[in-house]
């Protein structure tokens, strides 16, 4: 997802975004509960202390939350300090097992089953040691610093002084990355070579920023006016100082590593299944990531099927647009015709612009509640753009004063067709990520952990769910673009051919590109870089399509008991209200919903 941040393992872990879990079957929950019983108040107490566990070890988190003493503090990415978070999770798992679910109501007895679920996770993560992929095809610790400093907004000396803090610390977090790559190293857990070469191409950038142009001097470059400008000025040159004297030598440091120690020893072959332990490693991702127990085979079949269904569709488009030559005729038509591309960086931003205000007009018919939090269109950084995806989604915060970003990258004009822009926009914007995770932060009634989880194959599900919502809401007005929106959903298929394949039953990376290349529409660049993002995130890639599929069912259910009866703003608002769950247990409260529903509708 478009809110993790990369390369940093024990960071995602911390967050909750991205480690897999064993899957936790729906809870037993006693139908109504007493008013106070004394499992609510063990629930309660373990909640509570769960909650300051995640703040003291998850500052980034609750510093978006509003926690103003985070602001000023990162997590600690070491292996040691990882190791030393078994002992407290253990007991917090411990305590949590020991509450019968059946003494509680159905809300706590979801909520101790979601907190089981991601202490779990997190126990199973530390003992593989998944930190040591610490770093991606986008990038290592460099680019997480980056996100981090364009979430920060200063309105006060006191939030120059935090964002100085967090600055200061920054170094600490480049030396642990880097001995937890070296880990990887060491113990033949290493990326391959594909990967490895994108990761320097992005620290050179790193190493050469301009001191005054650096992504970390950003929060401080528009400085509140009520400062003096000495004082700004005096803030201004801490920072300089800060980055050159302690942050250069470290991407210095970084770039000599992936060059001279990772670079060798990288495989060509690209699948982690490979690696030593990687197959029970990737196993556990797949399982989280999807939150099912589904085995890599069986998400392997799972794509095979989509991708001749979803074919059968393309048909029908390419035959709406009045093509009469071959499939592959058609893909290559719309790949280089000028027509489908912009003309200019402007332009591209503009259309997805109008595309995301007419997405705000379907809103209030599809949704009864919608977050207080806007979001803006904005191009991808320059300094990445080149190895970035074609779109993403940064979150936001309604109480740091941030708002959400749908980022746009709009380098390389002619490998971002114009037909895949609605289900793009869609999908990350609206009624896509944004809304789904500024409602989830919103959620004030929520317990803390359920207002930053982020479970994969909810999130990813509902904004590949939301790109299908364009058809209800007759956002596509062409055959192209329905056509362009069909590619969007070949290419989460195709994520499950391919990312199994690649790591699980060893495929070469052609054998993997030619599901995206003669199945889709995706640019050769597209799928060039969505390639590298599969091949050094493992498993990630298959939470899309599993989770879209459990969210139509669950709709498919609900049309079918409730009939004429079925509200789709209230069934969203079910969904997503009070925050994702993983898939067994949105199961147990979407079925709940329709029983409620159909009690109060008959």
């Amino acid at each position: 997802m478009k809110y993790a941040l990369i390369g940093a393992s024990a960071l995602v872990a911390s967050l909750g975004a991205g480690l897999p879990v064993p899957v936790l079957a729906a809870p037993i929950m006693a139908p109504d509960a007493p008013a106070a019983t004394v499992a609510d108040a063990r629930l309660a107490g373990v909640l509570a202390d769960y909650e300051a566990f995640l703040r003291a070890n998850d500052p980034i988190t609750a510093g978006f939350d509003g926690d103003r003493e985070a602001l000023s503090r990162l997590p600690d990415l070491s292996r040691a300090a990882e190791l030393a978070r078994r002992a407290p999770i253990q007991a917090l798992l411990d305590r949590a097992e020991a509450i019968a679910p059946t003494q509680l109501n159905a809300a706590d007895a979801r909520n101790r089953a979601f907190v089981l679920f991601l202490l779990r996770r997190e126990l199973e993560g530390i003992a593989l040691d998944t930190g040591r992929l610490a770093f991606s095809a986008e990038g290592g610790f460099g680019q997480s610093a980056a996100y981090i400093a364009s979430s920060t907004r200063i309105a006060n000396a006191a939030d120059a002084e935090a964002w100085l803090a967090r600055l200061a610390g920054l170094p600490r977090l480049y030396d642990d990355t880097l001995a937890n790559a070296r880990r990887g190293v060491a113990t033949g857990m290493v990326q391959p070579a594909s990967v490895v070469e994108s990761a320097i191409v992005l620290a050179r950038t790193d190493a050469a920023q301009p001191l005054d142009e650096d992504a970390l001097m950003k929060p401080v470059v528009t400085l509140p006016s009520n400062m003096s400008a000495a004082d700004r000025a005096a803030l201004r040159d801490r920072a300089r100082a800060i980055i050159h004297d302690q942050i250069t030598p470290r991407r210095q440091a970084w770039l000599a590593f992936l060059t001279a120690e990772a670079a060798p020893v990288a495989p060509v072959e690209p699948g982690l299944g490979l690696r030593p332990g990687g197959r029970e490693m990737y196993a556990y991702f797949v399982r989280g990531f999807t939150t099912t127990d589904l085995t890599p085979d069986q998400v392997h079949q799972i794509g095979v099927e989509e991708v001749a269904r979803i074919r059968a569709r393309m048909d029908t488009e390419m035959q709406a647009a009045g093509w009469t030559g071959d499939f592959a005729g058609f893909l290559a038509f719309l790949r280089t015709d000028p027509q489908f591309y912009a003309t200019s960086r402007e332009d591209l931003l503009e259309k997805a612009s109008e595309m995301a205000k007419r997405a705000d007009d379907h809103l209030p018919a599809l949704f009864g509640t919608l977050p207080r939090l806007p979001y803006g269109v904005r191009p991808v950084p320059a300094a990445i753009e080149d190895g970035y995806t074609t779109g993403r989604y940064n979150g936001g915060s309604m109480k740091t004063g941030v708002a959400g970003g749908y980022m746009v990258n709009t380098s390389h004009l002619d490998q971002r067709p114009l037909y895949e822009l609605p289900a793009l926009t869609l999908h990350e914007a609206v009624p896509g990520h944004h809304l789904q995770i500024a409602l989830q932060q919103e959620a004030e009634d929520q317990p803390y952990f359920r207002r930053g989880a982020d479970v994969t194959a909810f999130i990813e599900g509902w904004g590949l769910y939301s790109e299908y919502l364009g058809e209800e809401m007759g956002f596509y007005r062409t055959p192209y673009e329905r056509f362009g929106r069909l590619s969007y959903e070949m290419w989460r298929a195709c994520r499950l051919v391919a990312d199994t394949g690649l790591h699980w039953m060893g495929w070469s990376t052609e054998q993997a590109r030619a599901c995206f290349r003669d199945n889709s529409a995706l640019s050769p660049l597209n799928i060039e870089t969505e390639l590298q993002r599969y091949i050094g995130w493992p498993g990630q890639a298959t939470a899309y399509k599993i989770g879209e599929i459990r969210l139509r069912a669950v709709r498919a259910r609900a049309e079918a008991a409730l009939g004429d009866r079925f509200d789709i703003r209230a069934f969203h608002d079910a969904l997503l209200v009070d925050g994702p769950l993983p898939l067994g247990l949105l199961d147990a409260r979407m079925d709940a919903w329709i029983a409620e529903e159909k009690a109060r509708r008959p």
